[in-house]
Parts: structure tokens; sequence; C-alpha cells
């Protein structure tokens, strides 16, 4: 997270106009934009007390949620209100939804695959990124419209959405698998 704050320093330094020669003479707002919607875009919130928001327009932010359906293996569904910015991976955890997450969002599994039911919500995703995809070649049930659910952020053009757990993981220990001792 550091290393990409850093390169979002870097960037904001390399959009000064000539003659800026320190991160002092930087616009702070380009760096603290920039940040908030890295770490936004992460499912988390980031205040800074150099920012120019009031306090109302931090709680219109936080109180801004969009309506997301699950649908579980058995066809059960769920409604849930989620807000902008949070991963539909923390928003099923929040709402006692069976999505299990192992890698806690690192891209490191593919057990929080989702599938998205309807192709014109999946159309206004951004594209998911090679490790993304990588980890979706290992997920079980994968279709054209599947995603990982830590990749998937509200925001709200995806009102509405609608989301299908798959039958399976890839995860035994999730599927009933019981380890021996040896």
């Amino acid at each position: 997270m550091l290393a990409r704050i850093s390169r979002l320093g870097i960037q904001a330094m390399r959009r000064a106009t000539p003659g800026q020669n320190s991160l002092n003479d930087i616009s702070r707002r380009h760096l603290v934009e920039a940040v908030t919607s890295h770490v936004n875009h992460m499912g988390k919130t980031f205040f800074c007390s150099n920012t120019s928001a009031t306090s109302n327009d931090r709680s219109n932010e936080l109180e801004a949620k969009i309506s997301v359906t699950f649908i579980d293996k058995d066809s059960e569904e769920k409604l849930v209100k989620v807000p902008i910015g949070m991963s539909m991976l923390e928003a099923a955890h929040e709402n006692d939804i069976e999505l299990e997450g192992a890698c806690e969002g690192s891209l490191a599994c593919s057990t929080c695959h989702v599938i998205v039911t309807d192709v014109n919500y999946y159309n206004k995703l951004e594209d998911p990124v090679d490790e993304e995809n990588d980890m979706l070649d290992l997920a079980f049930g994968l279709t054209e419209t599947s995603r990982l659910g830590c990749q998937v952020i509200a925001s709200p053009e995806l009102d509405g959405i609608r989301l299908a757990l798959p039958s399976a993981t890839r995860n035994f220990a999730v599927d009933g698998y019981v380890a021996k001792s040896h």
C-alpha cells in the first residue's frame, strides 16, 4: 500500500507545472485526491485533514449506498445495502453471506468468486487486472461474467447488481473436506 501511495506522489509530481521542484510545491489536493481514490477503490475509507471536503460531504459520502442482491448456491436471494467504495467481499462478510475470501482480498485465491448475472452490469465494471484473471482461471464454475468479489467495488452505476455465488469453491476446507492428521 505504501508503495502505491509513493507511486501516486510521483505521478502527482510529474503532473506539476515546470519549475515546481518539491512535493511541497505540488497541489496537495491532487495528491490527496489520488490517494483517496486509490484507497476508496480498495474498499477502504481514507480521511485527511488537508482535504477541503467538509464533514457534511464526508457524511454524505459514507451514507451513499447501493442495492446488491446476492444469490446463494440454493438460489436463495438476499438484498443488501452496500456503501459506495466497499468491495462485494466485505459486503458479503458484513451481511453473513457465505463468500469465503480466504486471502482477505489480496488477489491470492479465487474463493470470493462471484458471477454477475446481468452482462450490462458486468460491462460497467472496470476490466480485471492480470492478477485477477490468473485467480479466476482457478475458480470453480467460471463463466463469461465471473469476477472476484474483492475486486468488485460498489459504485453508483452498480446499483441493483445481482451476484450469484458458485455452488462450490476450490477450497476443500469450505467444501466439507476434513483433514486427517498424519
